[in-house]
């Protein structure tokens, strides 16, 4: 795998306590990973500030955290905590892949994904951030980061690393639409509105979809994962409920393409 910035956020440097030599880097995932704990156990009591501070506030919310999960509260978090902290992300990236074929390998990577529930974090008033963020986005977060490309190309990049293939024969690297599309382009890979308005058997489960802003800027992306009709279903990063192209969290999605104005990159150049 090419992008592999999803292992710093697994490990942390040693114990982190309240009053003890703590690494403020390490003590801000430990917060980051306690309130995404929580957006999924509203009642466990995590949620805590991430400001890298081990207060009294972070211990507590660690405390509470161990009783959740029926380990004696110490207020300590080890490595091995740390472990079970950040499992969602193990399993997302390295749980082992059944499939064989690389449009099926795509969706199980998508669907492990999606089951994890990546979510982004609001940390120093910057939205786009969190451990997530930046294993999808190579390392960075922050509110100019939206993550949406960034997350499918991990798919991408997993799905072929299982066949030893590189993604980047596909497209390049990068976390920009726009390049993508443009290589969709000059690859003649990227199937127009229009043509799959008229044929949308050139849309098939494992390829990418690109809504259109204009004809060379395109807003936002997501795997797709099923096709009935002239409705796609879709696993997609940073949207909502809406389908917003700047929302907060990876999940399924169905959008009619003949009302929308999608583009779909083919990944069969990598098959």
């Amino acid at each position: 795998m090419k992008k592999t910035d999803y292992k710093k956020e697994l490990i942390i440097k040693g114990t982190q306590k309240r009053k003890g030599s703590n690494n403020r880097n390490d003590v801000r995932k430990i917060q980051s990973w306690l309130s995404l704990y929580a957006i999924n156990h509203p009642n466990a009591g995590t949620a805590t500030g991430i400001d890298g501070d081990y207060g009294p506030a972070t211990e507590r919310a660690v405390k509470n955290y161990q009783k959740a999960i029926d380990i004696i509260p110490s207020g300590m978090v080890t490595q091995a905590l740390f472990d079970q902290l950040c499992r969602p992300m193990r399993d997302a990236f390295e749980k082992p892949l059944q499939s064989s074929d690389l449009r099926s390998l795509v969706l199980e990577v998508a669907e492990n994904h999606v089951k994890s529930h990546p979510r982004e974090l609001i940390i120093k008033g910057q939205s786009n951030s969190g451990p997530w963020v930046r294993s999808y986005m190579d390392g960075h977060d922050g509110s100019i980061w939206f993550w949406c490309m960034g997350f499918v190309q991990m798919i991408i990049d997993q799905a072929a690393s299982a066949q030893g293939k590189k993604f980047t024969s596909l497209m390049p690297q990068t976390v920009s639409c726009d390049i993508v599309g443009n290589a969709g382009l000059e690859k003649r890979i990227l199937h127009r509105n229009s043509q799959i308005n008229n044929n949308p058997s050139l849309v098939k489960p494992g390829d990418i979809f690109l809504i259109k802003k204009s004809r060379l800027d395109w807003t936002h992306t997501g795997i797709v994962i099923d096709i009935d009709g002239t409705t796609i279903e879709t696993i997609e990063g940073n949207t909502n409920h809406e389908g917003s192209r700047n929302g907060i969290a990876a999940m399924k999605r169905t959008r009619n393409f003949k009302k929308s104005n999608i583009d779909i990159f083919s990944i069969d150049p990598l098959i």
